[in-house]
């Protein structure tokens, strides 16, 4: 019998190897896996975690498998009970079904918005992420045009492709 590792989810704990790791696995995928030239000062949320993510009704969650980072999802409040969802990745030996870290990762989220009263989280993510276009969708995600976003979501330059999901 197939057994699947454990791991678990808890909200990002601030320390300097927590965040190097953090920022090594989002990093690794984002070039090595999707071939986006992106770099850390591209992104200087990674480096202020606590003051970027978990003020408000946001958050910031690492998926743990034996003290090692495998998987990462972030609210970013961003005013009038909504949230943006952002920093969503998996190692890729942990994606998939069988670990279901993906789908623990965005209950997590689901969970937190439900009980700080948010109505709505959007998200904006690269063309590229087609297995994760599939999956905000099977998750309860509709996409939106650009123009529907609302004010204060941050759009990243990679962004061109939008969902909105109703807590």
């Amino acid at each position: 019998m197939n057994r699947q590792p454990a791991y678990t989810i808890e909200p990002y704990a601030s320390s300097v190897e927590r965040r190097d790791r953090t920022a090594e696995l989002i990093l690794h995928i984002q070039r090595n896996e999707y071939g986006i030239p992106i770099t850390l000062e591209d992104q200087p949320d990674l480096l202020e975690i606590e003051t970027f993510y978990q003020k408000g009704k946001g958050n910031f969650w690492t998926a743990l498998h034996e003290g090692e980072i495998i998987g990462t999802i972030a609210l970013l409040d961003i005013g009038q009970d909504r949230a943006a969802l952002r920093k969503m990745f998996v190692k890729k030996e942990f994606r998939g079904g069988h670990y279901a870290v993906s789908k623990r990762l965005l209950d997590e989220a689901f969970t937190w918005a439900e009980q700080r009263g948010l109505e709505e989280i959007w998200l904006g993510t690269t063309p590229a992420f087609q297995a994760a276009h599939r999956f905000y969708e099977k998750n309860g995600f509709a996409e939106v045009t650009a123009e529907m976003l609302p004010p204060g979501f941050p759009v990243m330059e990679v962004d061109k492709k939008f969902y909105k999901r109703i807590v």
